[in-house]
């Protein structure tokens, strides 16, 4: 496995395996790399011969008062982590190889609708960091695929819509979510957990599964339920920035025929925010 950096050498090594006619696979990632990461390289090999994860910790995504100067950068340990994955090569550009016009003149994708709610609404321009830089790298490596993680559920489904709509010639897969055995999941973000914190964090998944057991046996007072939620995680010291029943699809809410839910949640604990989903056949 090798480390590049610039256009040049990404281009030099992926049109050696083009030669080949090897597909390639990207992971895009910001990392501070787990063993979630891990299972999306691991996935991604499955379906190319070559597989690429990019680190870059995108500055666009980033609200003023969020953590981008405090995201951890630990190139040299996610380098290590990967010898031991899947992984053929890892792209760790700078900004000025991801934005070569500069920030304030960079190109931004925005995506309507699905964008408003949940994260959208919270963190506002966060997912036109997300979609413009993701595009940017599609364009840097032209993957055959590129595997997401099911975490970042409304994530994932914006980027399918992107893809989709630009007719980008891209496989979007989403790869499950991995969990420590107590039900966290896993989140390069759980570090900011104190003790007592990420003895407590495990409840966020207890009630989303909760609520999707109610779901399986039948319940359709969606709103009840979600009241319930908020109102358990508040009571147990989470800061519920949103708890929500939606299609599966699209997030939109949904009618009685719709028979694939997600019940989404964000919230606070400490200086974490944690997100987190299950998705439901009912």
């Amino acid at each position: 496995m090798i480390v590049v950096q610039t256009k040049q050498e990404l281009d030099e090594r992926l049109a050696e395996w083009r030669q080949h006619d090897e597909r390639i696979a990207l992971v895009p990632t910001m990392g501070n790399l787990h063993a979630g990461h891990a299972s999306l390289v691991e996935l991604a090999r499955e379906y190319a011969e070559k597989v690429v994860v990019s680190i870059f910790v995108n500055p666009t995504q980033f609200g003023e008062d969020e953590d981008f100067a405090e995201y951890p950068r630990t190139l040299e340990h996610d380098t290590r982590c990967l010898k031991k994955s899947a992984a053929d090569l890892i792209f760790a550009p700078n900004i000025e190889t991801m934005y070569p016009l500069g920030l304030e003149d960079a190109t931004s994708i925005l995506v309507p609708r699905i964008t408003e709610n949940f994260c959208g609404a919270s963190r506002p321009g966060h997912f036109n960091g997300v979609t413009s830089v993701v595009a940017r790298l599609f364009a840097l490596v032209q993957p055959d695929m590129a595997i997401f993680g099911q975490k970042d559920y409304q994530q994932q489904l914006v980027i399918r819509h992107m893809s989709l709509d630009l007719n980008l010639p891209v496989k979007i897969i989403t790869g499950e979510t991995m969990r420590e055995d107590d039900g966290l999941a896993m989140s390069s973000r759980n570090q900011y957990l104190d003790d007592d914190e990420r003895a407590n964090a495990p409840v966020l998944y207890q009630v989303l599964s909760g609520v999707a057991e109610e779901l399986q046996r039948g319940r359709q007072n969606h709103e009840e339920l979600e009241s319930k939620s908020v109102k358990a995680l508040s009571d147990a010291g989470f800061s519920v920035e949103y708890f929500s029943i939606r299609r599966a699809q699209n997030l939109q809410i949904p009618d009685r025929d719709c028979d694939e839910l997600v019940v989404l949640a964000a919230a606070n604990l400490g200086n974490a925010r944690l997100i987190d989903n299950v998705v439901v056949t009912v």
